[in-house]
Parts: structure tokens; C-alpha cells; sequence
């Protein structure tokens, strides 16, 4: 480990209500999937996991609504360990549940809206620096 849980991290919000979506693993990505800014898709031979904005997902789509995503900031090596334990570790102690998203150069972890306010605190408490919520209004559905 890299002693993540002793270094702060840059922690942004992002402005923008997430759901997260199972599909079918043989249907085709819905177009929803990439005309965002935020998306991700994930197949396996179980599952088509779809995470985008909430407001684009039709009624009878199979989804949890109401996610926030805490983007880790910065380009972080794949050598690297510990980054996602440093922020998985002290919400799992909050008692705040994740959905976690890597990519290439960071990662992100998806909280329930309800529970934002205490992952934040649970972070900023550990010393990460947490950048106040996106200036978009959170959606209702």
C-alpha cells in the first residue's frame, strides 16, 4: 500500500445525479450510455452495467437512482495501490456503500445522494480534500 490512508487526495463532486443500470448482456449499448459526459459501460457474460445521468433513463429500465460520483483527482500510475482503499476504507467505517469506477488515469466512486453529505464528512475528516457539489441542481427522479 502507498500509505494512501496517511496522504490526502484531491476529491471532487460531481454536479450530476447518476443512475446505475442492469441490462441484458446481449443488448446493445443504449446511445444513453455515451451521450454524456459522464458514462460508463461495463459488459460481462452476466451483465450490461450502464452508469449515466439518471434523467436519461426510461421508465422500465432496471436501475438504482440517485448517485453521486466523488472523482479522484489527479493521473494516478496502474503500479500504484491503496488509492481506492483510501477512500473505500473510511466510507465501508461511515457506513457508506459504494459503486466504484476505474478508468485508465483515476478513479471514481458513486455514493447514494442520501449518504453524500456523510461521505464527505468521512472523507474530510481523514484529511482528503473534498471540493464542494457541483453547481447543477440534482435532479428528483
Amino acid at each position: 500500500m502507498i500509505g494512501a490512508r496517511d496522504s490526502s487526495l484531491s476529491i471532487s463532486v460531481l454536479g450530476e445525479t447518476l443512475a446505475v443500470c442492469r441490462l441484458d448482456p446481449r443488448e446493445d449499448v443504449p446511445a444513453r450510455a455515451t451521450d454524456s459526459m459522464f458514462s460508463s459501460v461495463t459488459r460481462t457474460p452476466d451483465e450490461l452495467s450502464v452508469v449515466c445521468p439518471g434523467r436519461q433513463v426510461p421508465a422500465g429500465v432496471a436501475c438504482e437512482r440517485h448517485w453521486r460520483a466523488l472523482k479522484l483527482e489527479g493521473t494516478f500510475d496502474l503500479d500504484l495501490v491503496g488509492i481506492l482503499a483510501s477512500v473505500a476504507a473510511p466510507l465501508a467505517e461511515a457506513g457508506v456503500g459504494i459503486f466504484a469506477i476505474a478508468t485508465h488515469d483515476t478513479d471514481y466512486v458513486l455514493v447514494r445522494e442520501a449518504q453524500l453529505g456523510l461521505a464527505v464528512s468521512a472523507l474530510s475528516e481523514l484529511g482528503h480534500n473534498v471540493s464542494p457539489q457541483g453547481s447543477e441542481t440534482p435532479e428528483t427522479n
